[in-house]
């Protein structure tokens, strides 16, 4: 068996990795699709409305959100991952947007890195989303840990990220999923903070939400496929011919997210919904919200982003909330809810 000491090297240079990876290869899914194309706005050609008129605020989890949006969990760990994750979080300080970090299981194992994730000083008022992965329930973790992960990043939620492809694929991966749902029903339970259940870029159908809402998860992120293929990302990263091959086999697996979205929604009505997996612009985002999401994820646009420079990530994230606000303009919406209720949304193929 590993020692504690090896097993926090190896996540750190995973980490790394993972960057890297996302950063420099084609990891995206090619086959399979999020499935917003199949969807299209009716254009209101006389919208009666001023543009000041539009309110793309929101509130999710109880924290006010000046736009729906989430910039979605992605590192953690690295001296290059703590200066992303700080440009983010003064990001999303400024737009009043929510934001979630990597895995913090290496500050777990390796505590010296835990200043990688201590961002709040960095967005006091951002509904900041905590994360671990819920395999590790079964490998040593529980209450403490989680509290532990919580308080190091003084979240308002914690995201229990679900990914059995990726660790299926992963070097040394972390694979005994039994019993899972019974160990996040004990969590739920005890923690005082919001639960929320995600998968990593291979979608959560609605017999699974339904699965983790009745074990206590409070919170749904869909994280559907057609963005970032972690079974690639994993490939990328393999240690022999069958874990790469296993890596391109399976590289669009999984329920792409418009998919996930209304499936989801249809039997929970008013579950907290995030939608993420593969949306890349301000029309999916509105998109996602039209078919019943609360708020949108996104990662890659933010990281590519993020090791470029601040400027480009508010040139971002002006972008993202410009484009929000012209579809809800030329569909004659003021405000989100007005979107999702106005049935201007159709299904085209």
């Amino acid at each position: 068996m590993n020692s504690p000491i090896t097993n926090s090297a190896q996540t750190q240079s995973r980490k790394a990795d993972h960057i890297r990876i996302c950063l420099e290869e084609d990891v995206q899914c090619h086959e399979t699709t999020n499935g917003l194309e199949r969807y299209r706005f009716t254009h209101c050609c006389l919208p009666e409305l001023n543009r000041d008129d539009i309110d793309i605020s929101t509130t999710f989890l109880g924290k006010h959100l000046g736009a729906p949006l989430l910039i979605s969990s992605m590192t953690g760990g690295t001296a290059q991952a703590g200066m992303i994750n700080q440009r983010l979080a003064a990001l999303a300080q400024h737009y009043k947007i929510a934001m979630g970090v990597g895995s913090q299981r290496v500050a777990v194992e390796k505590p010296q890195v835990a200043n990688t994730f201590a961002i709040r000083k960095y967005a006091p008022d951002v509904l900041l989303l905590a994360n671990v992965g819920a395999v590790q329930l079964n490998y040593k973790y529980g209450l403490a840990e989680c509290l532990q992960i919580i308080d190091m990043l003084e979240a308002d939620a914690l995201i229990l990220h679900i990914n059995p492809l990726q660790e299926f694929i992963q070097p040394r991966g972390d694979t005994n999923f039994r019993g899972l749902l019974d160990k996040i029903n004990e969590l739920c339970t005890k923690l005082t903070v919001p639960v929320i259940a995600k998968e990593v870029g291979n979608g959560i159908s609605a017999a699974m939400a339904e699965k983790l809402m009745a074990v206590g998860v409070q919170a749904i992120d869909v994280a559907g496929a057609g963005g970032t293929s972690w079974a690639k990302v994993e490939g990328e990263r393999a240690e022999n011919a069958l874990q790469r091959r296993l890596g391109n086999t399976f590289a669009d697996w999984g329920l792409p997210t418009a998919e996930c979205i209304t499936s989801v929604r249809a039997i929970a009505p008013n579950i907290p919904l995030i939608a993420s997996g593969g949306l890349r612009h301000g029309l999916d985002v509105a998109k996602a919200i039209a078919l019943g999401a609360d708020i949108a994820g996104l990662a890659m646009p933010f990281l590519q982003a993020a090791v470029v420079s601040e400027a480009a990530l508010h040139d971002l994230a002006e972008v993202l909330i410009a484009e929000i606000t012209t579809v809800l303009f030329c569909t004659g919406n003021a405000t989100l809810a007005s979107l999702r209720n106005s049935g201007s949304l159709g299904r085209i193929q």
